[in-house]
């Protein structure tokens, strides 16, 4: 098949990206009709929805494990491929471990794609689990109409040192380390609304591995983490808060967002992020009058591939920042603080 006649990826699928997660109140019935784990070895599972699962070996080691896969996000095979590869690694990351190998998952249609693009996608995995530090040393593959790539990534951790979705405290500042709007500005180019160039900041965010912000939280120490993506800032928070048994406030206009996404969110928000609003506002988030239905969407956007939000104890936020800009996490702003109660307020 000539180049020229190769279709659009984001055209063969209907969702791209974190935005073809599963609900979150369904996934959150299937897993609560699991039972419960009974091996002391896993330090951390499902029951607080956080990012990997932790598995002891000895007393100073312990494996963390995750898998993430989705439909792309963008057109170009090698692009999706580093993609959906930085998004895995951020699992890892968000739990404060080191990754250590890395096996793909891929599905790709009999026909209608020339397997050259099967293998840039393949391509594009692999050299940013270079970039990682890391190897892709397997995979699996299984025949589907829509192409979807990810990775399992293993890390390793000490126990002594996870850092968990759980724990954060009021009075705790909220972090993000990435901005806003890859799902509303992914849609829009999708639907050609916006062209490559409007696209490139958010590419380039997407395929920037969050291992500096770990880095940087690690140093100063933080109370609780998770990384921001299909289930969207409010999403995640509201998992951090039910998980540490806590409340938050969300000051919207000091969130980072990309350029011309609060202008192209009520039109052009993927249905993802439409069902994070209607999720978070019935599990009783509330949002200030001034607060606009554009930024209420954005503030719900499913991301792919965003950045990690860090729970840190107020005395520390000065020295976070500065760790954060020293490792070149530039668009890292303090958004919110953890407050008591449950409830979360957009201000």
């Amino acid at each position: 098949m000539a180049q020229d006649v190769i279709p659009r990826l984001t055209h063969l699928v209907a969702c791209a990206g974190c935005a073809s997660k599963m609900d979150s109140g369904v996934l959150a019935w299937v897993l609560g009709s699991l039972p419960a784990f009974d091996d002391p070895r896993v330090l951390v599972g499902n029951e607080t929805a956080d990012d990997a699962g932790v598995y002891q070996l000895s007393d100073e080691l312990a494996l963390v494990l995750t898998v993430d896969f989705f439909t792309p996000i963008v057109d170009d095979p090698f692009t999706f491929g580093a993609i959906s590869a930085t998004n895995a690694l951020s699992d890892i990351y968000a739990m404060g471990a080191r990754p250590v190998a890395a096996i793909a998952i891929a599905t790709f249609p009999e026909t209608g794609l020339p397997t050259t693009v099967l293998a840039d996608i393949l391509r594009g995995g692999a050299a940013k689990a270079r970039e990682a530090g890391i190897s892709v040393i397997g995979g699996h593959t299984v025949k589907d109409p829509e192409p979807k790539y990810g990775l399992s990534v293993t890390g390793v951790i000490h126990p002594d040192r996870i850092v968990r979705n759980a724990g954060a405290r009021p009075g705790d500042a909220l972090v993000l380390t990435k901005p806003l709007g890859t799902g509303i500005l992914t849609t829009a180019r999708r639907r050609d609304e916006i062209d490559d160039r409007d696209l490139s900041p958010a590419v380039a965010s997407m395929t920037t591995l969050n291992k500096a912000a770990s880095e940087a939280m690690l140093e100063v120490g933080v109370n609780a983490a998770t990384d921001v993506t299909g289930f969207s800032l409010l999403g995640h928070l509201r998992e951090m808060c039910v998980a540490g048994g806590v409340g938050a406030q969300i000051e919207a206009f000091s969130v980072p967002v990309f350029d011309r996404v609060v202008e192209l969110a009520f039109e052009h928000a993927p249905g993802g992020s439409r069902t994070n609003l209607e999720t978070a506002i019935a599990a009783g988030t509330t949002f200030a009058d001034h607060i606009q239905p554009a930024m209420r969407f954005v503030l719900a956007d499913a991301q792919t591939s965003g950045g990690l939000l860090i729970a840190v104890p107020e005395t520390r936020v000065l020295s976070l920042m500065n760790a954060m800009r020293a490792r070149g996490v530039s668009a890292a702003a303090v958004v919110g603080r953890i407050v008591t109660g449950s409830t979360i307020h957009v201000l």
